[in-house]
């Protein structure tokens, strides 16, 4: 079972209100809206992204890597590196 599952319906319930967002975007650009406003709706989008990523971050360090921890050995190693690395991916975007 995935960290998220408990909140399966809440993120995904947060996704679909983000790809409204994006739609609006693509009708924002379809229809010549001022630039300003079309960039603040893609900051709202890229802000709402990250919300989503950093409660998958927080669930995945919670149940995964508490659980692989508690297990010991190179799985607890291996699944320290992988949120590491996760944590590097959304820090540079």
């Amino acid at each position: 079972m995935h960290g998220y599952a408990e909140n399966k319906d809440a993120h995904l319930r947060r996704l679909r209100r983000i790809e409204g967002q994006v739609r609006g975007l693509q009708r924002m650009i379809e229809n010549d809206e001022y630039c300003i406003d079309v960039l603040t709706q893609i900051s709202a989008a890229t802000r709402a992204l990250q919300a989503v990523s950093l409660g998958l971050l927080d669930e995945h360090l919670k149940h995964c890597v508490s659980q692989a921890i508690s297990e010991g050995g190179t799985t607890a190693d291996a699944k320290i590196a992988e949120a590491s690395d996760a944590i590097a991916r959304l820090v540079r975007s």
